[in-house]
């Protein structure tokens, strides 16, 4: 494994699903602001629930990162889903949508989903860590950078969009990835494995998600 590669190396392995999320039909719509309220009621109240295992894992990576470098941006992002913009943003189009924020009934997926996130953090092993935030955080900067502007007047729509694309996301993505093509030279052939079982588990989820927001 060379250097500077490792995070294309585990998205080219995961072809075709990849691009079956980036390109999905959902993550589509919502661009274009026509996913139906029931539909994206649903879609929200479920990926509202990831945002305490999130944070979590957000936590673990600073626990267990390797260096102070390295900690400093997941802090900060951290900061940004548990105190500001995801929450806000989840709390405004849920009850634009009708729908509360309580108490909501697990879909198989959210529910393999967090478990997926438990894992990686329980396993206090950074790079398993990394892989799974990479996977959530680039598979929506993948569908969110094929928006067009304008964007749709619905904030509903319009903020998630703005969400997972920007110079700042971007950035962050850029860092997880960099985490994982610096890591990926010094693993052994057992460990980068393991790595991509998960990078593909969680891709894999992805795709079941938007599939599940579809209806």
């Amino acid at each position: 494994m060379s250097e500077g590669n490792f995070s294309e190396w585990l998205r080219a392995r995961c072809e075709p699903t990849w691009t079956e999320v980036v390109t999905h039909p959902f993550a589509e719509a919502i661009t274009k602001g026509t996913v139906p309220d029931d539909d994206m009621r649903r879609y929200l109240s479920q990926d509202f629930q990831f945002v305490d295992t999130f944070t979590a894992l957000l936590g673990a990576a600073v626990a267990c990162a390797d260096s102070f470098e390295a900690r400093v941006p997941y802090g900060r992002f951290l900061g940004q889903v548990a105190t500001t913009e995801e929450k806000t943003y989840f709390h405004r189009a849920l009850d634009a949508l009708g729908a509360g924020t309580g108490a909501t009934v697990l879909e198989p997926v959210t529910e393999d989903f967090r478990t997926l996130m438990d894992e990686a953090r329980t396993s206090q092993d950074y790079v398993l860590i990394v892989a799974v935030l990479c996977v959530a955080e680039w598979t929506y900067l993948g569908w969110a950078s094929r928006a067009t502007q304008p964007y749709p007047d619905n904030f509903v729509h319009r903020e998630w969009i703005e969400l997972h694309e920007g110079p700042e996301f971007r950035q962050w993505v850029g860092f997880l990835r960099g985490e994982l093509d610096r890591l990926g030279p010094g693993l052994d052939e057992d460990h980068r494995q393991e790595v991509l079982s998960v990078f593909h588990r969680a891709v894999e989820l992805e795709k079941r998600f938007f599939d599940m927001a579809r209806g």
